[in-house]
């Protein structure tokens, strides 16, 4: 009779608990996504890179610091808080509170502020430096007001916190991951973006001679060979990806992914093309970054046009939600 009573008494318990873990439309027991119950209290572990040291602080204000150091200051306040959001869920999902798994190059820190593996960050010291402090006060208020009014506030897709990638321009089309990362991901999907053109780095141009482009791609490459065997097309477009930018091609006799050229070579974008002059090969580039995800002139130019922030997450982000990391 004491084991039928004890069932119960587990039954009833597991009735009254199972309930309070399913909220707000999301079942947290396969969820990556738990939401923390307050933000008081809540630290982030930041591995900066240029002192090679791990720094805890507290969330909202390393927030502050990535959108200073990631985002113009003089951007419209709509655009601020896009990139807020963008950084507050990139960091977010790599945390374990939040269900992450933390830097795999730095054991003990949640993210890196080496922007080749997490988000550029900047302290307020520097930054009155770098602004001056005649324009400190203003951009910093603005900043603080960007953060705050998008307190908590994430970008989830089926109920999970999503890759919040971005980049700087475009150049007319963002990228779908699956042309720069081989990985299908819905939300990062590309769409137009003519809003970018006014970014100081919508077109690149870098100029390299035969023999410092061999050392760089290897002489397995033979762009020298090439050259001197009278080949007009030392460099050959073999694939384009879906917003037209290289995919895969072909350089003296080699070839080569269109981000890794961009890499070896320096170039701004995978969105190229060149011109060979003498013996020097000129690469002009239209936009600057991966292109995917949300691109950040294009977000000022969305919230130019009266676009708030939500408006412009969402379009770069296709089909998310967005919901509170810390349940309110």
């Amino acid at each position: 009779m004491r084991w039928i009573l004890t069932s119960l008494v587990l039954i009833i318990i597991s009735l009254i608990a199972i309930p309070s873990i399913i909220v707000r439309g999301v079942d947290y027991r396969t969820s990556s996504y738990h939401p923390a119950k307050t933000d008081d209290g809540v630290m982030i572990k930041v591995y900066l890179h240029e002192q090679k040291q791990i720094k805890e602080m507290n969330f909202e204000e390393y927030v502050k610091g990535v959108v200073a150091a990631e985002m113009p200051a003089e951007f419209d306040l709509e655009a601020l808080k896009a990139q807020a959001v963008a950084t507050r869920t990139y960091a977010a999902r790599n945390m374990p509170m939040f269900g992450g798994t933390g830097s795999f190059s730095h054991p003990g820190a949640d993210i890196s502020t080496s922007i080749d593996e997490g988000q550029a960050w900047v302290d307020q010291e520097t930054l009155k430096i770098r602004w001056g402090e005649n324009k400190y006060s203003n951009y910093w208020l603005k900043i603080n007001r960007a953060v705050e009014e998008t307190r908590g506030v994430v970008i989830t897709y089926n109920g999970e916190m999503i890759n919040s990638v971005y980049h700087s321009t475009s150049g007319g089309q963002t990228e779908d991951s699956s042309d720069i990362w081989g990985q299908t991901i819905p939300y990062l999907k590309s769409v137009a973006c003519p809003w970018d053109q006014n970014s100081p780095r919508y077109k690149g141009q870098k100029q390299f001679t035969l023999n410092e482009i061999e050392g760089v791609l290897g002489p397995d490459a033979g762009v020298i060979t090439a050259v001197q065997n009278g080949k007009s097309d030392l460099v050959q477009i073999i694939e384009k990806t879906s917003s037209g930018r290289v995919k895969r091609v072909r350089i003296g006799s080699k070839v080569f992914d269109g981000t890794v050229v961009r890499e070896k070579l320096g170039l701004q974008s995978t969105n190229f093309i060149w011109a060979i002059e003498g013996d020097k090969v000129r690469f002009d580039t239209t936009g600057y970054g991966h292109g995917v995800g949300m691109s950040q002139y294009g977000a000022n130019g969305l919230a130019k046009e009266g676009k708030g922030y939500q408006e412009i997450l969402k379009y770069f982000y296709q089909g998310v939600q967005l919901s509170n990391m810390y349940g309110s």
